[in-house]
């Protein structure tokens, strides 16, 4: 039998195009909600992209007028994860879970598909980045 080769066919290669996590936070693709994060029992950074920090966790001013803010929704959807990932029993790097959230002026809360990847960061330190399933 051969041996495998378990070489890096990459490592003498130049790098071309790098986009860290840090680029992703600094150009806005990400928002870091650590400190709340931190709050809700979270060890590990946490950010959300753009489209879940827009699309749902901040609030237009009507619903913000039906009592509806950015830290009560982001504090909703950390306390669902927390309890999601309590309640996985399969391995994995993602979690699945759908917090509810009044999305219309007058309307009632209803579910809206999230997940959550557990990942290397800069660093290769762990991080979470929560987004829509439909996200890369």
């Amino acid at each position: 039998m051969e041996k495998e080769n378990t070489r890096n066919p990459f490592e003498d290669c130049e790098v071309i195009s790098s986009y860290s996590r840090m680029d992703a936070l600094n150009d806005g693709v990400l928002v870091d909600i650590s400190t709340l994060a931190k709050e809700a029992g979270f060890v590990y950074p946490v950010a959300v992209t753009r489209a879940v920090y827009d699309g749902i966790l901040n609030p237009s001013p009507e619903l913000e007028r039906q009592g509806q803010s950015f830290t009560g929704r982001a504090w909703d959807m950390l306390s669902i994860l927390r309890a999601a990932i309590r309640a996985t029993r399969e391995p994995g790097d993602q979690v699945r879970f759908a917090p509810l959230f009044i999305r219309e002026p007058g309307g009632t809360p209803e579910p809206v598909a999230l997940r959550s990847i557990c990942g290397p960061g800069d660093d290769a330190e762990p991080v979470i980045t929560i987004a829509l399933p439909t996200e890369d």
